[in-house]
């Protein structure tokens, strides 16, 4: 049997999961702003100001925003033909076949299942601090992922916030997300507190020069700063919960993606205008500025909501990593037992539980300085998938019809995404391709090994 058969377009819309259709648009804006605004604002401006793009980082914002939005158009128009559960996966389904949905479905648990890991990690690092500061320290052992010369064996706090996280993933979707929508607003707030604190101590003059790495370090930060607005692909996994998908999903995607722009390009300027961007190679450059000027009990806040607002990027994520893995399992090509609904819950508790364990071995013990690329040149291939994908859609199905997304400038807006995804590929490093390598051959070794022979389609011929 081909391992090129595709899913009718048709058949996944008549599907039933079994669970509850409840969300908004709203919700989704929330769920994507809860997954895309978090370590990017509060960590990564610093240091891509400082090394990368200096004031102009703002530029590198807009430059990064528009890969954004080009991905999220593709999005759009395929979550408004193809509403079902799986994002990409169950888009290259329909269009390319079974082995790229597969390949496309791994690359999106990479994705997801290092951003889980990564951001749990991260979250433990500004808690120990926090403690620190209280004078409260956690035996040497317990503070951090296994290395023998550092004399640490677990990073307790990461795994810990994981089987939080867990817990509140596998609860129906609407309460599981209450929280990230309470946390979502205490983030503005934050955000809200250091712009209008901030503004009053702004001086143009460290403005200047505005490009010290001139054009070429604005494309270098808009490298870096592409991967803080990843997450908004979180919204497309929730379509089997959506009320009406085909209107609310490109709402929730679009929206998210603006507001995270616009928050981005305001905090950029401010900070950079507070401090001097060959100050700002820091942890924590929000919290920071605040300090710089002497407004400690702001940076306190700041830092206190940072610990606090880092947890949504860790929910949004499981619930986007429990999601595809639920859907893959539920066309055989994983196994079948974490495509069980649980009947009161009607969430997908199995696959939730799956993605928890190995987010919590990983975090716990597995050290992710080397990996961190990873989540990038796997982002990144997909996307090319996706870019292809909507030109495939149009041969084969034609013009969306009414009240159906719809991409303009087709085909050149895909290519173009394809263009700036490989572009910013090969700027990743020669150590990260080989690991990227490695993530291809385990996938594949996974669908021939299992995959082929257990998916619904081959058991249908």
């Amino acid at each position: 049997m081909s391992i090129f058969r595709r899913k009718a377009l048709t058949a996944p819309t008549a599907e039933s999961s079994g669970m509850k259709k409840e969300l908004k648009t709203s919700d989704l804006i929330m769920l994507g702003i809860g997954a895309i605004v978090g370590t990017g604002i509060f960590v990564i401006t610093g240091v891509a100001a400082k090394e990368s793009a200096g004031p102009a980082l703002t530029l590198s914002f807009l430059v990064a925003a528009g890969a954004i939005i080009l991905s999220g158009l593709c999005y759009a128009e395929f979550a408004s033909r193809i509403p079902v559960l799986g994002g990409p996966y169950a888009y290259m389904y329909v269009v390319f076949g079974e082995i790229v949905a597969w390949m496309t479905g791994w690359l999106v648990i990479c994705e997801f299942f290092l951003a889980v890991s990564s951001v749990a990690s991260g979250w433990s690092g500004y808690v120990q601090g926090f403690l620190s500061s209280l004078g409260v320290e956690l035996p040497q052992a317990l503070s951090g992922a296994y290395n023998a010369a550092d004399g640490t064996v677990v990073d307790l706090i990461a795994v810990l916030v994981l089987i939080f996280v867990t817990f509140w993933v596998s609860l129906e979707a609407k309460t599981a997300l209450r929280l990230n929508n309470l946390m979502v607003y205490v983030k503005f707030g934050i955000i809200l507190l250091f712009i209008v604190v901030g503004v009053f101590y702004v001086k143009p003059d460290n403005w200047q020069p505005f490009m010290p790495f001139g054009f070429s370090g604005v494309i270098s930060g808009a490298a870096i700063v592409f991967f803080a607005f990843l997450g908004f692909d979180a919204v497309s996994m929730a379509a089997e919960e959506v009320k009406n998908p085909q209107r609310d999903i490109p709402r929730g995607i679009i929206g998210s993606i603006l507001i995270a722009t616009v928050l981005y390009i305001v905090v950029t300027l401010i900070l950079t205008g507070i401090v001097p961007y060959t100050s700002l190679g820091v942890k924590d450059p929000v919290a920071f500025a605040m300090r710089f000027v002497e407004k400690d009990a702001v940076a306190g806040i700041i830092s206190v909501g940072a610990i606090l607002t880092l947890l949504t990027v860790t929910i949004a994520m499981m619930y986007s990593l429990a999601r595809i893995v639920y859907a893959i399992s539920k066309d055989g090509l994983l196994p079948k037992f974490m495509s069980k609904i649980d009947p009161k819950r009607r969430t997908p508790k199995n696959a939730t539980y799956v993605a928890g364990v190995a987010s919590m071995l990983f975090a716990g013990f597995f050290p992710l300085n080397l990996l961190a690329e990873l989540t990038n040149i796997v982002t990144l291939m997909y996307l090319i998938f996706m870019g292809f994908g909507i030109l495939r859609l149009r041969k084969m199905f034609g013009e969306p019809k009414k009240g159906e997304f719809r991409i303009p400038f087709v085909p050149v807006l895909p290519l173009v995404l394809v263009v700036v995804s490989g572009a910013l590929m090969l700027q990743l490093q020669a150590a990260t391709w080989r690991v990227f390598a490695v993530a291809l051959v385990v996938g594949f070794i996974i669908y021939f090994a299992y995959g082929y022979r257990h998916s619904n389609l081959n058991k249908q011929d």
